[in-house]
This record gives C-alpha cells, structure tokens and sequence, in this order.
C-alpha cells in the first residue's frame, strides 16, 4: 500500500476509523471524512504521529456538493485516489407499523444516496488509478429481521448497487467489494432513528459476540486488496449469510422459532 492513497467516508469511530489505521500501518496516505471534524482531527493526528500521511476533511454523505469538495482537495494534496470506502452510515430501528416514510427516506438518504453520491464523487479519480471500491453492506444486505425493514431495505440495495458497478467498472480496471459485517464493537447501535448519539446507551449486542474493529478492518481491508467480490465479516455473519443463500426456509424458521428481531431503536438520556 505504500504511497497508494485511500479514502474512507464516517472514518470517525467504529470500522471506519479502525480502517483509516490499517490502511496507514500498511503505508498508505489516508484521506478520512465524517460529519464530527474534532474526533477526525484527533484520529489524522495518531496516524501522523505514527508516521503516516493523512487529512481530515468535514464531510456530510447526505449533503450535495461535499463529497466533491473533498475529492478536489484530495487530489490536490495526494494527487490521486487507489481505494475508497463507502463506510458512512447508521440504523434505523423499528417495527414497520412504528415507522413513517420519513424515517424509511432518511435512512436511505445517508446508507443508500449517501454511497450513490461517494460513488459518483470519485469514480473519474479511481478509473484513473483502476482502483479498489469498497462498498459498506452488512449482513443484512441478505438475512432480513422483523422490527428491522428500513436498515435491511437499505443495506439490500447496497448489495443490488455493487452487484451492478462490478460488471460496470470492470473495463475501467476498478474492483467493487461489497463490505458485510456481522456484530462489531461500534457506535451504531447507540445511534438513534434522527442520527444522534446516545453515548451513555446500552449496546443490546454482548460483548462476546461483537468482533473488534480493528481486527474487523485488517479482514476487509486483505480481502479489497485482493480484489474480492464479497468480504463477511464475523463467524456468526458468515454462518448466517451462508445458511440464507443454500438454505433461505432454514433461516426463515430460526427466525421464527427464537424470535429473532432487530435491536431497539436506543434512547436519549433526559436533558439531551
């Protein structure tokens, strides 16, 4: 990786982050946007003070115009773009008859236009460099929930999306890797159905059961390198990804059987 340059949108916490330091052990100059500029700005400055080169642009995946500023002042600083990482994202959470269109539009705003529009930003840049795009599904992409529709609608049309722009930018060299994690130590199961924070919340995952980041990062970014279609993160993903694609009634009854549901949407504390 060294002297490749790689850029990865919500880079401020949980894989994103955890991404921006792989790529950095590996030598890459890394280029990490997100909306919260104070925790990019202390995570650039780890990677710099371990030697690495990176930038922190402020950046918001639901906001025309953004990522195309961030895409001109990478060039401008690096000259180029190899690989870029359609992170940015967040869940929605709730029975369908608990949800309006609205919350149904604003989770496809950031999880599906938000890749739509990374996509679109960068891809002269990486049909120049026939460069690795990486597009953040989920497990979900292919094992849908009750109480859970909005964030498997979304994550489904991620994998619709890579599945398309691999046949597409093939003859321009540029390799598309759909990303699905399974369980993983981050932020967005404290994230409520507006996009806020709940810092002080309880993740309903246990701690058993969530894969480290950083071990998650090293596994996705090995498998983009090596040009892979689809990358699962997590034993448990892998079981699951596989029982629904060779055994989709199997899935259906464990679901039905345990009563397997999303989270709960997390709740603020009083006075926040």
């Amino acid at each position: 990786m060294d002297g490749k340059v790689v850029l990865i949108t919500g880079a401020s916490s949980g894989i994103g982050s955890a991404l921006a330091r792989e790529y950095a052990r590996l030598g890459a100059r890394v280029v990490a946007t997100a909306r919260r500029e104070e925790r990019l700005q202390t995570l650039v400055e780890g990677l710099e003070a371990g030697g690495a080169q990176a930038l922190a642009i402020g950046c918001d995946v639901t906001r025309d115009g953004d990522l195309e500023r961030v895409v001109s002042t990478a060039l401008k600083r690096f000259g180029r773009i190899d690989h870029v990482h359609a992170n940015a994202g967040f869940g929605v959470a709730g029975w369908f008859h608990t949800l309006d269109l609205e919350d149904y539009r604003r989770q496809f705003e950031t999880n599906v236009f938000g890749v739509l529009r990374t996509v679109d930003a960068t891809r002269e840049a990486l049909w120049a460099s026939g460069g690795n795009l990486a597009l953040m599904g989920s497990v979900n992409s292919f094992v849908s929930l009750p109480g859970n529709s909005a964030y498997c609608m979304s994550k489904a049309a991620v994998l619709a999306l890579a599945n398309s722009l691999r046949h597409e930018f093939r003859p321009r060299g540029v390799a598309v890797t759909l990303v699905a994690p399974g369980f993983v130590h981050s932020e967005i199961r404290k994230v409520d159905n507006i996009g806020r924070l709940s810092e002080n919340a309880s993740d309903p995952i246990p701690d058993w059961l969530c894969m480290d980041p950083d071990k998650a990062a090293r596994q996705i970014v090995r498998g983009v390198c090596r040009k892979r279609r689809l990358v699962v993160v997590t034993g448990h993903g892998k079981f699951f990804v596989c029982l629904q694609r060779h055994f989709p009634g199997m899935t259906h009854a464990i679901i039905q059987r345990f009563g397997v549901s999303s989270r709960p949407e997390p709740k603020r504390a009083r006075g926040h």
